[in-house]
C-alpha cells in the first residue's frame, strides 16, 4: 500500500469502462443443462448477466430463453478495454448451439431494426409508429413506406422518409407485389407492419415475408367483417372494443398473436366513440409488437407465440 501523507489528496476513483451489450434469444427441445451451458459460456466469456427470461413449455417440451448481458473483455490494449465483438460472440457460441441443436440470435441490444412499413387511407397507427421511431421509444428506423392511396404521404415526407405509392387492383397485384419484395430487398428491410393496410397479401408474399410481418386489425373478427365494423357493433351494443397485432401468414388474420388490447365501453358510446377508442387500441396493440418484436422478446411454438418480457 503506498503511504499517503495527510495534505496528499485522495486516489480518483477508478472508472469502470464502456461495456458491449447483447442479447441472446435460444429455443430447442427442453432437457436439462441447457441453462448452465449457457451461462458457462457467458462466464467462460467474462459477461455478466443483466436480465434474464426463461419458460419451458411441459406440453411441447420445448425450451425458450433471453439473455441481456454486457461482453466481457477479450484482451488488453494501450488504448484501454477491447471487448468481445458480436462476430466473436457468435463465433464461439456455435458449439453449444450445435450441441443443443438450438434456434438462436445474438445481437447488439438497443439495434434498430429497418422496418419498412405499409398503410391504405387510415393514418392513425402509422402516425404513432413514425413519432415512437422518431422519439427512439421504439428501436426501429423506418426506411420507407408503401401506401395503396396518397392520404399519408405529406405525413411521411414531413418525417423525411421516402414513400413509396403502389396502386393495388386485381389485375395488377402481382407486378404491386413484385414492387414491393424489390423495396424490401433494396432498403435491406428485416421486418414488414402493416399498418392499416387494407390490401390482403397474396399466399406467396406471405411465405416469402414470414416471421418478419405483423399486422393490426381490430378484435371483433369473425364477427363484423367488412366495412365500418365499428358502426356494426355499436348496432350491436358491444361492451369491449379491442385489438390484435399478429404475425401474417396463408390464413386471413389467423397467424399468431403478439399483443392484444381490449377496452371496455357501454351504451353512452357512440359509433364515432367506438372507432376512436378503436384507433388507441390499435395503435397500443401494434406499438407492442413491434417493440417487443425488435427487442428480441418473441419466439414462435407451431402457430403460438412465447413472449419473454
Amino acid at each position: 500500500m503506498t503511504a499517503q501523507t495527510p495534505n496528499s489528496p485522495e486516489p480518483a476513483p477508478v472508472e469502470p469502462g464502456p461495456t458491449a451489450e447483447h442479447i441472446l434469444t435460444v429455443d430447442c427441445v427442453e432437457s436439462p443443462g441447457i441453462v448452465h451451458s449457457v451461462s458457462g459460456f457467458l462466464l467462460s466469456h467474462g459477461c455478466d448477466i443483466l436480465d434474464i427470461k426463461q419458460y419451458g413449455d411441459k406440453g411441447q417440451r420445448h425450451f425458450f430463453m433471453r439473455v441481456h448481458f454486457s461482453s466481457g473483455s477479450s484482451s488488453e490494449s494501450s488504448s484501454g478495454q477491447e471487448y468481445f465483438s458480436t462476430e466473436d460472440l457468435r463465433r464461439d457460441f456455435m458449439p453449444v448451439a450445435e450441441k443443443w441443436e438450438m434456434n438462436w440470435q445474438l445481437e447488439p441490444q438497443g439495434r434498430k431494426r429497418r422496418v419498412l412499413v405499409m398503410v391504405s387511407k387510415m393514418g392513425h397507427c402509422l402516425n404513432d409508429l413514425l413519432f415512437r421511431a422518431r422519439t427512439g421509444d421504439i428501436p426501429v428506423e423506418i426506411v420507407a413506406v408503401v401506401s395503396n392511396h396518397r392520404d399519408q404521404e405529406d405525413l411521411v415526407q414531413w418525417h423525411g422518409i421516402p414513400f413509396f405509392h403502389l396502386p393495388v387492383t386485381k389485375d395488377t397485384k402481382p407486378e404491386a407485389e413484385a414492387r414491393l419484395m424489390e423495396l424490401v430487398d433494396a432498403f435491406d428491410v428485416e421486418l414488414v407492419v402493416l399498418a392499416r393496410y387494407m390490401q390482403v397479401l397474396s399466399d406467396e408474399l406471405s411465405a416469402q415475408l414470414a416471421g418478419r410481418t405483423i399486422n393490426i386489425h381490430h378484435s371483433f373478427l369473425p364477427s363484423f367483417k367488412g366495412a365500418k365494423p365499428y358502426h356494426q357493433a355499436y348496432d350491436r351494443g358491444v361492451k369491449t372494443v379491442g385489438a390484435t397485432a399478429h404475425y401474417v401468414n396463408a390464413e386471413l388474420d389467423e397467424g399468431p398473436i403478439i399483443s392484444q388490447q381490449v377496452i371496455e365501453v357501454d351504451h353512452t358510446y357512440t359509433a364515432d366513440d367506438l372507432v376512436a377508442v378503436g384507433r388507441d387500441a390499435e395503435c397500443a396493440a401494434l406499438r407492442n409488437a413491434v417493440r417487443w418484436h425488435c427487442d428480441g422478446r418473441i419466439l414462435l411454438l407451431g402457430n403460438r407465440t412465447v413472449i419473454l418480457r
